[in-house]
């Protein structure tokens, strides 16, 4: 009896040590609101939509101190709409992100399915990704959005040295005998100083076949850049970005380009994204944000030249620290070769060149 006794002892001693030693943290975000668009397929509509703002999610994140500065880490990220209940991301269960690494005082390594650099360094300048999901470029052709995850990934993250931070990524195509068929190559580069409130990023990713690689053997639904996807053979995405605070005000730049090799008959088919955008912090509770993206296309094939113009305004009151309502407004206007357009998120394109949209939304954060 007293061998079960300190059997039993040991046995509820062990998970409370374990637990000194690593930890686990359940974290989330639901967004759900109204929205109005001006045109959709000729007519006006309202849409009960989630992820305006923010797409919801939900996820786990952990980590395990195993001694000499090396510490375990994971991440399950799933997506869902909570209009419906379905899960996002065609359907995985974590199909925002999914891997396991080890971090240390030398950087990161981590394995599964993450985010390349162009959306981990150029989404924090961005204003599609910090205000709402509508602003991301051109339906988010460069994925400054986040839109695009990498499957079967190594991802590499330096720690900051002198306020540089160095970060990449590859995929492996997964195809014996064609190593580089559907494989994924992403670096990207940071810069904060000390002394003053910048930051400035560059990023490069290709993405070789990316119907399949990026999208899932499946179209994207924004008309903008959906054509030419099917069919290239190679996505490349390049840009740079800086912001600056200046008081309760930030201002930002930043420039993309995405190019589909032979996208569109045979030839290939390119994006130029530029952004300016501002926010301030009217009080600590109520922000404000405008932002204005100019993007040029270039096919190559017809030599046509589709263009367009997006004005942004946002802002939002924050009843806490997790809670917030916001309201946005975006006016798509397309011109050049384009004779439609359509808003990131919107499911249909515009009848004519314009397309405009109001929100007003709530975000709870856990």
């Amino acid at each position: 009896m007293k061998r079960l006794a300190w059997a039993a002892a040991l046995f509820c001693v062990v998970p409370i040590v374990a637990s000194a030693q690593s930890s686990v943290t359940l974290y989330g975000l639901i967004d759900e609101g109204v929205t109005y668009t001006s045109n959709q397929n000729g007519h006006s509509a309202w849409l009960l939509q989630s992820g305006g703002g923010s797409l919801s999610r939900w996820g786990l994140k952990g980590a395990e101190d195993l001694g000499g500065g090396l510490k375990a880490v994971f991440v399950l990220e799933n997506g869902f709409d909570p209009s419906s209940g379905n899960l996002s991301n065609n359907g995985r269960l974590f199909g925002r992100q999914a891997y396991v690494g080890v971090s240390s005082p030398y950087g990161t390594l981590t394995l599964g399915r993450q985010y390349e650099e162009v959306a981990e360094m150029l989404s924090v300048v961005a204003a599609g990704l910090n205000w709402a999901v509508y602003f991301a470029h051109a339906g988010d052709v460069d994925n400054t959005g986040g839109s695009i995850r990498i499957n079967n990934a190594v991802k590499y993250a330096s720690p900051k040295v002198a306020g540089f931070t160095f970060g990449a990524l590859y995929s492996f195509g997964g195809q014996p005998g064609q190593f580089a068929n559907n494989s994924v190559t992403s670096l990207g580069l940071s810069y904060t100083p000390a002394s003053i409130p910048l930051y400035i990023a560059a990023a490069y990713t290709v993405i070789r076949n990316p119907y399949v690689t990026a999208f899932d053997s499946i179209t994207p639904r924004n008309i903008i850049y959906a054509p030419y996807v099917q069919n290239a053979e190679k996505q490349t995405i390049a840009g740079a970005g800086a912001s600056y605070k200046i008081g309760n005000a930030t201002v930002a730049l930043e420039y993309t380009t995405t190019r589909f090799d032979k996208g569109f008959l045979g030839a290939d088919v390119r994006f130029d994204n530029y952004e300016a955008n501002a926010g301030y912090f009217i009080t600590p509770f109520l922000f404000a944000g405008a932002a204005y993206i100019y993007t040029h296309g270039k096919i190559s094939a017809t030599d046509a030249s589709p263009i367009y113009r997006a004005i942004d305004l946002y802002t939002t009151y924050f009843f806490s620290k997790r809670t917030d309502v916001y309201f946005t407004a975006e006016l798509l206007k397309a011109g050049g070769a384009a004779k439609q357009a359509q808003i990131t998120l919107i499911p249909s394109p515009s009848s004519g060149q314009t397309q405009g949209l109001l929100r007003v939304g709530i975000r709870h954060r856990f």
